[in-house]
């Protein structure tokens, strides 16, 4: 298997079990698919999150709170094998369109080591931390060490 055919087979098969997940909002299979390790950058932090339990939880806030989401348009990296994924969503929050960037970074088992997200406008990116900041809150006060 060349270099090419491995990056495609990793993106592709993690592809396969992340679009409907996201659509079915199965925060079972999420968490599955989390490396323990995993970090995430999140707007509107400028810290990365890390550990599988509270990018977990974010994911799953984000995933129940923006409505209508839907994927657009993808982007990957096969020919390095990088497991290096982009993809660009649409939804809203009340009033407020959205629209975000996924930057995904998959391990050597196709599990997300990093995600970045990125979304647009501002009203819609203080919209959504004013929903999700609070919850966040409670679970960090739920979930200290």
């Amino acid at each position: 298997m060349t270099q090419v055919e491995a990056g495609a087979d990793l993106t592709g098969e993690f592809l396969k079990k992340w679009h409907p997940l996201v659509a079915e909002r199965d925060l079972g299979a999420l968490e599955m698919i989390l490396a323990p390790d995993v970090t995430m950058g999140a707007p509107p932090y400028w810290d990365k999150l890390t550990g599988r339990p509270i990018v977990h939880h974010l994911l799953g806030l984000i995933i129940n709170t923006i409505e209508d989401f839907t994927y657009h348009r993808e982007w990957h990296d096969d020919a390095r094998a990088s497991g290096e994924i982009a993809l660009e969503f649409h939804g809203h929050l009340g009033e407020h369109n959205l629209q975000g960037i996924d930057l995904i970074s998959l391990n050597e088992r196709g599990e997300i080591q990093n995600l970045d997200v990125m979304i647009r406008p501002m009203n819609a990116l203080s919209a959504l931390r004013d929903v999700i900041a609070p919850q966040m809150i409670e679970y960090l006060k739920n979930n200290a060490a």
